[in-house]
């Protein structure tokens, strides 16, 4: 199985001089496609920096980052901004949803800026809220919804434009554990039909429902251990 991901020696140090705080000293790791993986360690270890650099959202000290073996311009925002909007799906704990819009209008945001015409985003928006069980709930509101849909309507805006990856940041953290369960059973679901999936979490049983556990100490990769089967 081919890697979709691939970071050697990934640098990131936030703050200057006597202040600086070393999130990631020097990270190697790679994730195949296709799998499901959990970012576990404490708070502070340099999770959620891990995964803004997965998704494009910061830039990085140093190293260099691969997508799908191609090598991804980490020091320049235009370029990552490009990545991302292309290439990843983002679900994160709170939702991040706009409350004056629309659940069809919070779902079609991300299609907005990829060009899609207006026929094309509303054929995908359908799609997204179908296959989350929510194509009742197109004209409601978010505030409207329990935590659980609201969640549910991120991650149909996280899977609209269809990428390959999709990176969670403590997605069950808001959620009480049987709605956390049915959120990880749709992450599941769509990991069997072959996107990758990177989530960060404090949740053991989370993790556990992952195929392998990264953990993180200090900056750097503390545990790389592949799960039997994880839940599958």
């Amino acid at each position: 199985m081919d890697n979709i991901i691939e970071l050697v020696d990934v640098k990131k140090t936030y703050g200057k001089s006597g202040a600086a705080v070393s999130a990631l000293q020097g990270v190697s790791l790679s994730i195949k496609k296709g799998e499901m993986v959990a970012i576990m360690g404490k708070s502070g270890c340099g999770k959620s920096t891990l995964l803004n650099t997965l998704g494009g959202l910061i830039t990085m000290d140093s190293g260099e980052y691969y997508y799908k073996g191609k090598k991804v311009v980490t020091t320049k925002q235009k370029e990552l901004t490009r990545f991302r909007r292309k290439e990843i799906g983002f679900v994160v704990q709170y939702f991040a949803l706009i409350d004056d819009m629309t659940i069809h209008k919070n779902v079609e945001i991300p299609l907005k800026y990829l060009g899609y015409s207006s026929k094309e985003r509303k054929e995908k928006v359908l799609k997204a809220l179908e296959e989350l069980e929510l194509s009742e709930k197109r004209k409601a509101y978010p505030t409207e919804l329990s935590g659980g849909q609201q969640q549910r309507v991120a991650i149909a805006r996280a899977i609209v434009k269809e990428p390959d990856l999709i990176l969670a940041d403590e997605p069950t953290g808001a959620l009480d554990e049987a709605t956390g369960e049915v959120v990880m059973d749709i992450f599941r679901k769509l990991n069997n039909q072959g996107k990758t999936i990177i989530i960060v979490t404090h949740d053991a049983n989370v993790a556990a429902k992952c195929d392998r556990v990264i953990r993180l100490r200090d900056g750097k990769v503390a545990d790389d251990g592949v799960l039997d089967g994880g839940s599958r």
